[in-house]
């Protein structure tokens, strides 16, 4: 077996349960439905859909008993300047208090919602010209798949359909899907009840952002992130920031293009984190990260400098262990090495194949003559050759 199939295997084990999957899927279009089918709300409603990790295809499973999450984007006809963004919050008490009585909560800029299986936060925004409408109420847009589930020609346009019906399209529906210019989506508002103002937003650039970036790196960048998040989940008990989004954003603006593997995408992605940044942590500044869809904001803004430097040391540790596992030469010491920064659910050699490698490596050193063997030993001499016990290392450690 190669790296790459452990990496699989690891991955396979970080990535969200068929169980969590189903609860998500539960979660939200059980949301997204009652939302269609209120009376009042469906009045103002535009469209939903879906954005976060999730969509994305960056989410990893929870720990320490904590549940996988997705954010709901609510477009409605609200406008922003007749609306204020407690108003507009207000709206949405009744439906809550109706489907989700003592287990919402009003956050700064969303309605949080805790059910015993799954998260949800429910964002809304005030009106899109109509020419905005039009395309997000696209299948481009209201799609549920998750990014790696929705095939590699997703584009924002309004004649998208998903992978399974793409089969049943015509030459000539598939030639005006290639020649469809991608709609560039313009800002949402959300209501900030804290600023007491809608401020701007855009996920739907963030999810083309990662399209655009995945493709770049030869598929691989959603697993790089998937697996310095796990990390991060290992190792940084004590440390409450950065993490999802922020770390997310970090690590696209830190990994390569061209990667040609998970393993050269965070061995390199954390170096370039501590040589990108080591001004910043000898100065003690956290540094500003521009978000992808509007440029004014900083999603780094609310990580304070003392969780900054934390992080950064943190970062430089493990960029030490990831490059000593890539530069490994025997398979058995990358993994071990992979697994000290990933924990246990990176798999490893049993000691038996790891022994078996071993002595593998070291024989082809003999035939090669790049290795000798010490001149004490009690070479065995049989009808089958010349040989020595393989219960001890009989090599010149001066060669080897």
């Amino acid at each position: 077996m190669s790296t790459t199939s452990y990496f699989n295997t690891f991955l396979s084990n970080i990535r969200l349960t068929k169980s969590q999957l189903e609860d998500l899927i539960t979660g939200h279009t059980t949301l997204r439905d009652r939302l269609a089918n209120d009376a009042d709300l469906s009045k103002i409603i535009v469209s939903t859909f879906l954005q976060g990790s999730y969509k994305r295809a960056t989410a990893i499973k929870p720990k320490n008993g904590k549940r996988a999450d997705v954010d709901i984007i609510v477009v409605t006809n609200l406008d922003q300047n007749k609306t204020t963004p407690q108003q507009a919050i207000d709206l949405f008490i009744p439906f809550v208090e109706k489907h989700y009585k003592g287990k919402y909560r009003i956050q700064g800029r969303s309605i949080g919602i805790e059910l015993s299986y799954v998260d949800l936060d429910i964002v809304v925004t005030s009106a899109p010209s109509e020419a905005e409408q039009a395309l997000l109420r696209s299948e481009s847009v209201l799609t549920t798949l998750a990014l790696e589930d929705m095939g590699s020609n997703w584009k924002l346009v309004r004649n998208w359909t998903e992978p399974a019906k793409q089969q049943y399209w015509t030459s000539l529906m598939l030639e005006s899907f290639r020649s469809e210019a991608e709609w560039k989506s313009a800002s949402l508002y959300i209501p900030d009840q804290e600023a007491g103002c809608w401020v701007e937003t855009n996920p739907l650039e963030q999810i083309r952002w990662t399209r655009d970036k995945n493709k770049n790196t030869n598929s691989h960048y959603i697993n790089v992130v998937k697996a310095l998040k796990w990390w991060r989940v290992v190792n940084l008990t004590d440390l409450k920031h950065p993490k999802g989004y922020p770390l997310e954003h970090m690590i696209g603006d830190c990994c390569p293009d061209y990667i040609t593997s998970v393993a050269e995408g965070v061995v390199k992605s954390l170096e370039a984190i501590v040589s990108k940044y080591a001004w910043y942590r000898e100065h003690e500044i956290t540094p500003v990260l521009p978000d992808r869809g509007v440029t004014s904001h900083d999603v780094w803004k609310r990580i304070s400098k003392e969780d900054f430097v934390a992080f950064y040391d943190y970062v430089k540790g493990a960029a030490i262990t990831a490059r000593k596992a890539f530069d490994a030469e025997l398979l058995s010491d990358q993994l071990k090495e992979w697994r000290n920064l990933f924990g246990s659910e990176f798999p490893v050699m049993s000691e038996e194949e790891a022994r078996s490698e071993r002595l593998d490596h070291k024989a082809k050193l003999l035939e090669s003559g790049a290795a000798t063997i010490g001149s004490s030993i009690n070479i065995i001499r049989s009808t089958a050759g010349v040989s020595v016990p393989r219960e001890r290392n009989h090599y010149d450690p001066t060669n080897l």
